[in-house]
């Protein structure tokens, strides 16, 4: 590319985009250790406790339309700083999102879900994606009934993305470009019924 375009060399890559990219002899790691420290000095979440998970199971967020409300303006801007961090930490994508909903009129219940995240992050800041030197990149995903856990539209969460990933699967293949075929493991006799029917399910 050297001979074609004009770059400098300036050594091994450490920052990329916000990105910081350790170079390991087994591996690469990629976080945003500075970037979440920027974060908690930002929203003043530097003293704060640890948390060890970024959500509890008990938690259920709703519109809250009785809670009182918190300035707008700084809950969009700590939601726009988390989803950024995203890019390096799929753990909280799903959280993260789940509390964006409620942006347009956000309560005391929400921006105490969202502080929560901060301190999990204040405990896992060096976390990130590991990427092991010969390791594939194989997706596995898992789905289970969870009887609609969702409260607010009483969807699947995690059978919805992968119904989507699916269905970007089928597109692509009508574009004329084969991918190899996402394996489906059922283990209940609803979904081996569906799949055993001859004339409801494509995939028969």
């Amino acid at each position: 590319m050297m001979d074609r375009f004009e770059m400098t060399i300036m050594g091994e890559m450490c920052f990329f985009l916000g990105l910081q990219v350790e170079q390991k002899p087994d591996g690469i790691l990629i976080h945003q250790e500075k970037y979440i420290n920027e974060i908690l000095t930002k929203f003043g979440m530097n003293d704060s406790s640890p948390e060890l998970t970024p959500f509890t199971a008990q938690t259920c967020l709703t519109s809250d339309d009785n809670g009182n409300p918190v300035d707008a303006h700084r809950y969009r801007s700590m939601i726009g700083s988390l989803m950024y961090l995203t890019a390096s930490r799929p753990d909280i994508t799903f959280v993260v999102c789940y509390c964006a909903r409620f942006q347009a009129n956000p309560k005391e219940s929400h921006e105490k879900d969202i502080k929560r995240i901060s301190r999990y992050l204040k405990g896992s800041s060096r976390l990130g994606l590991w990427y092991p030197k010969g390791g594939n990149f194989d997706l596995h995903a898992f789905s289970a009934s969870d009887h609609a856990g969702c409260r607010i539209n009483r969807k699947s969460v995690t059978g919805g993305c992968q119904y989507l990933v699916l269905w970007i699967q089928h597109q692509m293949m009508d574009y004329g470009i084969n991918f190899l075929h996402a394996p489906l493991f059922c283990d209940n006799e609803a979904a081996v019924g569906i799949a055993k029917n001859p004339i409801h399910h494509t995939r028969t």
